[in-house]
């Protein structure tokens, strides 16, 4: 939506964006937005505004969008390039501003920037209300992989037959074992969860099938197994793929009799136990390496359940920080900055949605305010040695030398500023000294990038 009064900008606004398959509105009467954000009609991403409007100004119409509760972006036009202006605009709730005459590239680049910007902002709110509304939010996210997901859980957790879920490390295989146990018939019963890569080779026997005292040394009371223990219940064997292979041979006479034999006991014992098994190890290419007995895999294999990894459903990132910010954090969760939210759907996520829980974690810890910005963030996150380039979303094909370069300068500009002002802990004098500028200055270079001091304090 255009806002101004003048018909040969608001000419050129329009056929730059229309050349670039923007869809473009264009009004002179401020009056008619604020109605349509009224009535709930409004559905731009991207609000270009004129401060000097007659009757009522851009500054007052930015202010009453913004009480509305509108998610767009607004970008102002001022043919006064002073900073006060600059700053009267960034304080009302600007996403940033245009100085006239202004060139077809400045606001091409600004209004992708901007819309994108408004999309996060919206995925933000609309995971908080589903969250909000949600019942049980086990399994978070709106993917189609996700959606795929919890109807497997639905469909098989009132059957009782042996279930592998396969997944990478840390996408929450144990969190959907206990989703088929909690909604399965035996969710009355206990539900045990066995990490059979973390206990020693010479243990997991005991664990597993418990021991009669004086078995081995040490053993010094009897101890019943974690297959005793869930009996009538659910037992998740995770890591799977890493047990031992005499290990897998007892493991296989249990679950084809339905006894357990204790290390050093001559009887055996009945048990009723449904189990879930859980890898990050490709089972079919452990079994053809002989590392993994192939009458187990198929034992366990009834029913596979593939988890999907955190890059491979991205579209769930902003449902999946509203989770666990709540989750950390409680009622009264700050936000996290749509910026952030960008930076965070850059990185890979190798460790999954453990290390998503990990840098909210360590976010919540180090932020200041209302909002989570990208300075709590983990330097990690995001690649930041490489986010000059990230940030660019360069086509070479479709920029100009001249445009690359104006790109790169303002993406290694924001970098810089943000840097000096991580290493001075949020002081502008300290930031301005360390980068060899005037305050004045480097309070501008601040504002014109959207950065907030009080947010490194």
């Amino acid at each position: 939506m255009v806002v101004e009064d003048d018909p040969a900008v608001t000419r050129a606004i329009v056929q730059t964006l229309t050349a670039e398959r923007v869809a473009v509105e264009a009004v002179e009467d401020p009056a008619v937005v604020l109605a349509r954000v009224e009535d709930g009609t409004a559905d731009w991403d991207v609000v270009i505004l004129d401060v000097g409007l007659p009757g009522m100004s851009g500054i007052d119409v930015l202010l009453r969008l913004r009480d509305a509760g509108s998610l767009a972006s607004v970008v102002m036009l001022t043919g006064d390039n002073t900073a006060a202006t600059a700053t009267t605009c960034m304080r009302a709730g600007a996403f940033y501003y245009l100085t006239k005459p202004f060139k077809p590239f400045e606001l091409k680049s600004m209004v992708e920037s901007a819309a994108r910007f408004a999309i996060l902002r919206r995925e933000l709110a609309t995971a908080r209300q589903i969250l909000g509304d949600a019942k049980d939010s086990t399994l978070v996210g709106a993917s189609a992989a996700m959606r795929r997901l919890r109807a497997s859980i639905t469909q098989l957790a009132d059957r009782d037959v042996s279930i592998l879920i396969q997944g990478e490390s840390g996408t929450g295989k144990e969190l959907v074992a206990r989703a088929l146990h909690e909604r399965g018939t035996r969710r009355g019963r206990r539900f045990i969860a066995l990490n059979c890569g973390a206990i020693p080779e010479s243990l997991i026997d005991s664990e597993l099938f418990g021991h009669k005292r004086g078995a081995f040394t040490g053993a010094t009371t009897d101890r019943t197994g974690v297959f005793v223990d869930a009996d009538r219940g659910t037992l998740l064997l995770d890591e799977i793929g890493d047990m031992p292979m005499h290990v897998q041979t007892r493991l296989l006479r249990v679950l084809q009799e339905g006894e357990v034999r204790p290390v050093g006991a001559s009887t055996t014992h009945k048990v009723d136990v449904r189990v879930i098994a859980a890898t990050h190890v490709d089972l079919a290419t452990a079994v053809a390496q002989h590392r993994f007995r192939e009458d187990l895999y198929y034992r366990l294999n009834v029913v596979k359940i593939e988890v999907p990894a955190l890059r491979e459903r991205l579209d769930d990132l902003p449902l999946l920080v509203a989770h666990l910010l709540k989750k950390h954090a409680g009622a009264g969760a700050p936000s996290l900055a749509p910026e952030a939210l960008e930076l965070m759907a850059d990185h890979p996520w190798p460790g999954n949605v453990r290390e998503l829980e990990n840098a909210i974690l360590h976010a919540i810890a180090l932020h200041h305010g209302d909002v989570i910005g990208i300075e709590s963030l983990p330097l990690h996150v995001g690649a930041r040695q490489r986010r000059t380039i990230s940030m660019l979303d360069l086509d070479i094909e479709q920029l100009s030398l001249t445009e690359a370069k104006r790109r790169s300068t303002v993406a290694l500009e924001r970098r810089y500023l943000m840097h000096v002002m991580e290493k001075a802990k949020g002081s502008v004098s300290e930031a301005a000294r360390l980068a060899g500028l005037d305050r004045t200055n480097f309070r501008r270079l601040l504002q014109r990038n959207g950065i907030d001091p009080g947010s490194f304090k």
